[in-house]
C-alpha cells in the first residue's frame, strides 16, 4: 500500500493538520510506504520538524515543483492567483498515478480525479481549519473517498447539507494540538513589558474580514494606545496575494515599540503567537478556536455588520464581545476584557469541545491513522 500525503502551498500553514497522521500511519502500519510530498521549501522544512516528534516513523519525502517554465512567471501571478497549485499537480501526475491513495488537509487535490481522470487514487481530507464561516462548507467537502473531522460541529453542519456519506467519513480531533506543545513547550516573551497582549489575525476573503474595512483603525489604536502591546498576525495569504485581498500596510507600522508585524513566518503556523497572547481580536479565522485551547478573552470585529445572533456562521461572536465601531467600542471592550471573560467561559469551553473532539489513551493523530488505515483495507467501490 503505497500512501501520499500532499502539502502544496506556498506557506507551510496546512502541515501541522496532516503530518501527524502521515507520522502515525508509517509507525502503526509497517507494511505502508508513507510518502510526504511537499512543493514548497517551507513546507518540507516544517514536515521534518514535526517529524521528529515521532521517532520510528519511516516516511518518506519528496519534492514536487510545477514546470520550469511555470517556476519563472510565478512571482508576477502569485499576487493575484494561486495557479501554482495547479500547475504542481500537472506537473507531477506520473507520481500521483503511482499511489494508492492520496491524503490531503485541502479540497483543491480533487482535480486529480475531476480534471485529469485519476480514478484509481482513493482520495482523503484532512480539513486544515476548524472555523464557522460559510466558506469552510460546501459540497467539495462530501466529495472525498474518506474525509476526517476535528469534532461534531463538522458533522452536523456538512450533514445539513448533505455533503456527507455515512462511512466516508470519521472523527477524530485537531492533531496540531499535540505538534505545538511539541514544537512551542515553554512560554515565550514577546514584549519587553508586562502590558497584556492582544493578538490580531484578520482573515484574506475580504467579504468577510475586518481588514480593509477596520484594519488600519485596528493598528492605530495601538499605535495611539502603547499600554496595550499589539501583535498582528493575519491569515498568510492576506498578503502573499496581496493584490487580491487588499494586503498592503504603511511603513508607519513597522516601527511602534508595542506593535509586533507578522505577515507570513512560520510562527504564524505553529502557534506560537496563539499561545502568548492573552487577548483575541479577530473576524472569521478559525484560529479562535484554536485560541482556545487555553480559554481567554476574545474580541470579534463585525465590520460587515453581519446579523450574527443565531448564525451558525457566526457562532464564535457568541464567545466574546462584538465589535462594530473600532474608534468607539475597541478601548471599552480591551478596558472590559479580563472583567468580563468569566460570563462567556462557559460558552467557550462548549464551543471547544464541540468543536474539537478528544478521547482518553489516545491522540487525534493515532485515531485519524487508525481511520486511514481501516479504510484502506476495505475493498474499493465496484472492485
Amino acid at each position: 500500500m503505497r500512501i501520499g500525503f500532499l502539502f502544496n502551498h506556498f506557506f507551510p500553514h496546512q502541515v501541522p493538520h496532516a503530518a501527524p497522521y502521515a507520522f502515525e500511519l508509517s509507525r502503526r502500519n509497517p507494511g505502508f510506504e508513507v510518502i510526504i510530498a511537499c512543493s514548497s521549501r517551507a513546507e518540507m522544512q516544517l514536515a521534518r520538524r514535526i517529524g521528529q516528534l515521532y521517532p520510528g516513523h519511516h516516511c518518506t519525502f519528496k519534492s514536487i515543483r510545477p514546470s520550469w517554465a511555470y517556476r519563472l512567471i510565478d512571482p508576477l501571478v502569485s499576487p493575484y492567483t494561486f495557479t501554482r497549485k495547479k500547475m504542481v499537480l500537472k506537473n507531477n501526475l506520473d507520481f500521483f498515478r503511482s499511489l494508492d491513495a492520496l491524503v490531503a488537509p485541502e479540497r483543491h487535490c480533487m482535480r486529480l480525479r475531476t480534471l485529469y481522470k485519476l480514478a484509481g487514487v482513493r482520495m482523503i481530507h484532512a480539513r486544515h481549519g476548524a472555523g464557522d464561516r460559510e466558506g469552510g462548507f460546501d459540497d467539495r467537502s462530501g466529495a472525498f473517498d474518506l474525509t476526517l473531522l476535528p469534532g461534531q460541529k463538522y458533522v452536523d453542519r456538512l450533514q445539513e447539507i448533505e455533503a456527507l456519506r455515512p462511512g466516508a467519513y470519521a472523527v477524530v480531533g485537531w492533531p496540531k494540538f499535540e505538534v505545538v506543545r511539541g514544537l512551542n513547550p515553554k512560554p515565550v516573551r514577546l514584549f519587553d513589558n508586562d502590558n497584556p497582549v492582544v493578538i490580531y489575525n484578520p482573515h484574506f476573503d475580504q467579504r468577510v474580514s475586518s481588514w480593509e474595512k477596520m484594519g488600519l483603525q485596528v493598528l492605530d489604536f495601538f499605535v495611539d494606545n502603547p499600554d496595550y502591546n499589539l501583535i498582528f498576525a493575519p491569515h498568510v495569504v492576506l498578503f502573499k496575494r496581496h493584490a487580491r485581498h487588499q494586503g498592503y500596510l504603511p511603513k508607519k507600522y513597522r516601527k511602534i515599540p508595542n506593535i509586533l508585524i507578522d505577515t507570513g513566518s512560520v510562527a504564524s503556523t505553529d502557534m506560537s503567537y496563539i499561545l502568548n497572547s492573552d487577548i483575541y481580536l479577530g473576524d472569521v479565522s478559525s484560529q479562535v478556536y484554536e485560541f482556545l485551547l487555553e480559554p481567554r478573552p476574545c474580541i470579534h470585529l463585525n465590520a460587515h455588520h453581519v446579523d450574527w445572533q443565531g448564525n451558525p456562521y457566526y457562532l464564535h461572536f457568541t464567545l466574546g464581545q462584538v465589535v462594530d465601531d473600532v474608534e468607539k467600542q475597541l478601548g471599552p471592550a480591551l478596558e472590559r476584557a479580563f472583567d468580563t471573560h468569566k460570563q462567556y467561559l462557559d460558552e467557550q469551553r462548549r464551543a471547544f469541545a464541540y468543536t474539537f473532539h478528544t478521547e482518553a489513551g489516545s491522540t487525534a493523530a493515532q485515531r485519524g491513522a487508525d481511520a486511514i488505515a481501516r479504510f484502506l483495507s476495505k475493498p474499493e467501490r465496484g472492485s
